[in-house]
């Protein structure tokens, strides 16, 4: 029982002192960009009809696929405890080539430089 009570204080005091800690340390002084309505990089009180870079489009697509790479081969490392594993694996690595090729492709066509 006590151990539990000194627990509950201990974690207790240390997030009233690393809180207290926050309040002292931190600067209050924002910018005009930290008040702006939008933090995504356009004028907030401009046009709203100005285009801008299809390349947002296409760097997000990209991140898009990618992730969705990692979510297919994250049941990877139970697939292989399945009876036939060699199968698992040769169609892991046809999809990892895939993907690589594809960012190849892309790299060697300038879709990843932002700017030009």
């Amino acid at each position: 029982m006590n151990m539990i009570i000194f627990m509950i204080a201990l974690s207790l005091a240390l997030s009233i002192a690393l809180t207290t800690l926050n309040f002292w340390l931190a600067q209050m002084n924002p910018d005009s960009e930290k008040l702006s309505p939008y933090e995504c990089g356009f004028d907030p009180l401009g046009s709203a009809r100005l285009p801008f870079s299809i390349r947002f489009f296409l760097v997000a697509i990209l991140f898009l696929l990618f992730d969705l790479e990692i979510a297919l081969l994250l049941p990877l490392p139970w697939a292989t405890q399945l009876q036939d594993p060699i199968t698992t694996l040769t169609l892991t690595s046809i999809l990892l080539l895939l993907l690589t090729l594809g960012l190849v492709y892309e790299w060697a066509q300038g879709g990843l430089e932002w700017a030009e």
